[in-house]
């Protein structure tokens, strides 16, 4: 989904939303700190494989994904991280990496770690390098109904 078409379905939605350029970044952390950003504010995705599907976890920038905690979560009997091959046709106009969060759009479930509904609000990658988008924490939550746990480790 390219940014256009985001910012189409939040506005079908009537969802208010800000969007926040930046200098060409691709780590969670050097978007955060390129958008000025505390890396705890920024959501990032990361690309799963649960029992051969795709989904995504979507967690704080600076927090790391369990890979156990998600598959007990899930009730999946695997779970690993996806290659990029295995996800990067899936998000047509999306640049490689910066994939909204938004997997409902594409048949994908979506979990997301518990921490992240303590802001009220979310920002992410909003399917380039160099621009998020910025959205109350609700709003996401309705749209995407993720599923919210206890993903990351080393809080």
């Amino acid at each position: 989904m390219a940014v256009q078409k985001l910012r189409e379905f939040l506005d079908n939605n009537q969802v208010k939303y800000v969007t926040i350029s930046h200098s060409v970044a691709y780590t969670a952390q050097e978007i955060a700190a390129s958008a000025h950003i505390r890396g705890k504010e920024l959501a990032k995705t990361v690309m799963v494989m649960l029992d051969g599907e795709l989904a995504m976890a979507v967690l704080p920038a600076s927090y790391q994904l369990d890979l156990e905690k998600l598959k007990a979560v899930a009730g999946a009997a695997s779970v690993r991280l996806a290659t990029e091959a295995e996800f990067k046709d899936k998000f047509p106009g999306c640049e490689t990496g910066a994939m909204p969060p938004f997997g409902n759009l594409y048949g994908m479930k979506v979990f997301a770690d518990e921490t992240l509904t303590q802001d009220e609000e979310i920002a992410f990658n909003a399917g380039t390098h160099s621009e998020l988008i910025r959205l109350a924490w609700a709003d996401y939550a309705r749209l995407v109904q993720p599923v919210i746990a206890q993903l990351a480790r080393g809080r």
